[in-house]
């Protein structure tokens, strides 16, 4: 997996009126064999301080075109796609709140009984940046920082004329 120039943490849906918090981000992924892989899940963990979250329903493709995910062929030459990854529905409601948060993406091979660690990152939620998170119309971007090495976070609010 290449290193994603953007991971957005915030609501889902196109209308951000969704009661469910998701991570977002896009990538390649590509496979150092020559007859490719078969990924049957993929699923990102986020932790913060003690508490671990998991983002197990996987959504991928484009805008217009999502796939719920259910296995992804990887050939040698890559897949770059959108991925979208939500809580499971099981009444936990999970909040972005101030603090270090260490994201780990994990893929799941048909042939391999456990998932495999594909990418990790430390990201940071300010508490000003937390604070607004709370508004359902607002999420944060992670944006790639190619001189400095390093995510610059920035908290966006879906546009007026989207609202409805």
């Amino acid at each position: 997996m290449t290193q994603p120039t953007v991971i957005f943490f915030g609501p889902d849906g196109t209308s951000f009126d969704g009661a469910k918090n998701k991570i977002y981000f896009r990538t390649l992924l590509y496979s150092t064999s020559k007859r490719g892989q078969v990924l049957e899940s993929l699923h990102v963990s986020l932790s913060r301080s003690e508490t671990k979250q998991n983002f197990n329903i996987w959504v991928y493709g484009r805008k217009g075109k999502l796939n719920r995910g259910g296995g992804l062929f990887v050939p040698q030459e890559g897949v770059a796609t959108d991925h979208h990854f939500l809580t499971p529905n099981d009444g936990a409601n999970f909040r972005f709140l101030a603090g270090n948060y260490r994201l780990t993406v994990w893929a799941k091979q048909v042939a391999d009984s456990r998932a495999k660690e594909l990418y990790s990152v430390n990201l940071n939620v300010s508490t000003e940046q937390a604070n607004k998170l709370n508004d359902r119309e607002c999420g944060i971007y992670f944006d790639w920082g190619p001189d400095q090495q390093s995510y610059q976070s920035h908290i966006d609010k879906k546009p007026v004329q989207l609202r409805a």
